[in-house]
């Protein structure tokens, strides 16, 4: 384990202004600073991550993504529900990463939807992050119906707010919890980055 205050990290995959999603990971992240954790933010739409080519050299904003992730205890991942899937920006970020980054950190999943719960997106990162050996918290956030939930850079349904404090919260308290089994998905990612 790591000495030191802990750390934790939300991505958020939204190229949008005034984004939800945004929005959210600030308030979990709020949560973390709140219970004693050293936050940092990245977000799509302020990093230069230039699209994914295993045989450039890292780019952009690409290595800074890579360090900050790499030396955090949790880290949160935010993402637009985009045609029933996390976003296209998210799943960039995570492909620049890989073992070195995400191997046994505590992850914690949050997924924004303009309509109903977007759980398949939650589903699917839940899946990526096993197969990169992290841990990922069993307590996930959904946020339905956004622009009814969150009005500027706040929320307005309290019952929702609470979900994404306890999100932060408890990427806090499970930040070095120390798994003990490589996921099946994981022996058979062969290709990922740094591997």
């Amino acid at each position: 384990m790591t000495d030191g205050p802990i750390r934790v990290v939300g991505l958020s995959g939204s190229r949008r202004a005034g984004s939800y999603t945004h929005v959210a990971i600030e308030r979990a992240l709020t949560a973390s600073a709140t219970a004693g954790a050293e936050t940092t933010h990245l977000e799509g739409r302020s990093l230069d991550i230039p699209l994914l080519d295993p045989d450039a050299a890292a780019a952009g904003d690409v290595e800074r993504l890579r360090d900050v992730v790499a030396a955090s205890d949790a880290i949160l991942l935010g993402t637009p529900m985009y045609h029933g899937s996390y976003s296209g920006v998210l799943k960039n970020m995570i492909d620049h990463c890989g073992f070195d980054e995400f191997e046994d950190a505590t992850v914690g999943l949050l997924a924004v939807a303009g309509g109903r719960f977007p759980i398949t997106a939650l589903e699917h990162l839940r899946s990526v992050c096993r197969s990169l050996n992290a841990w990922v918290l069993p307590w996930e956030v959904a946020v339905p119906r956004a622009r009814t939930v969150i009005e500027g850079d706040r929320f307005t349904d309290e019952a929702i707010e609470e979900r994404v404090v306890e999100l932060g919260e408890r990427a806090v308290e499970y930040a070095r919890i120390s798994p003990h089994q490589h996921s099946f998905e994981s022996e058979e990612n062969v290709g990922a980055a740094h591997r």
